[in-house]
């Protein structure tokens, strides 16, 4: 994964995954971007594309866990990142027993 000041999320990791501490969620740098990335209003999402670019993005999507986003930001993503054509965005992460 691309390394990320994990410094420059702490205010969103605070508003965006309420249920740990900064610090907690920022263990996991991913998370807190997938959040931003599927339920961020418009101007934390703005702020994050700046702060982090579209390669580090890319990299949270390709890499996303089952729950992480939901189907409207799935496929807004893998159309504003380059990652499919319209009608042709890869299915859903599901999570699996076995």
């Amino acid at each position: 994964m691309i390394q990320i000041d994990r410094e420059i999320l702490k205010p969103l990791a605070s508003k965006y995954i309420w249920w740990k501490t900064p610090d907690e969620a920022l263990a996991i740098p991913g998370r807190v971007i997938a959040q931003v990335m599927n339920i961020g209003d418009y101007a934390d999402v703005q702020w994050l594309v700046s702060q982090v670019g579209d390669e580090a993005l890319r990299e949270v999507l390709m890499h996303a866990e089952a729950g992480q986003f939901n189907e409207r930001s799935w496929a807004y993503w893998h159309y504003r990142l380059g990652l499919s054509d319209v009608d042709c965005v890869p299915a859903l992460p599901v999570r699996s027993f076995a």
